[in-house]
């Protein structure tokens, strides 16, 4: 395969990625849309408590791997 087609194929796999965020982008601004002003306030708190604790998770879990290969 010449690089010309590796590129090619990488370039079509970057433009299909795109896509597909774009489709969730606008199915999450369509769910926001469809929620009450105060509903929303409180998705949105909720979701940044869910990020916060896999945030919290992830630090853990870097911890440990620094701790095992220390």
């Amino acid at each position: 395969m010449s690089a010309i087609a590796r590129l090619q194929a990488k370039i079509e796999q970057l433009k299909n990625k795109y896509e597909t965020v774009k489709a969730e982008n606008e199915k999450l601004k369509a769910r926001l849309e469809g929620i009450s002003g105060g509903d929303q306030q409180e998705t949105i708190e909720r979701l940044r408590n869910e990020l916060e604790e896999r945030d919290r998770e992830i630090e853990k879990i870097v911890a440990r791997v620094e701790a095992l290969l220390a």
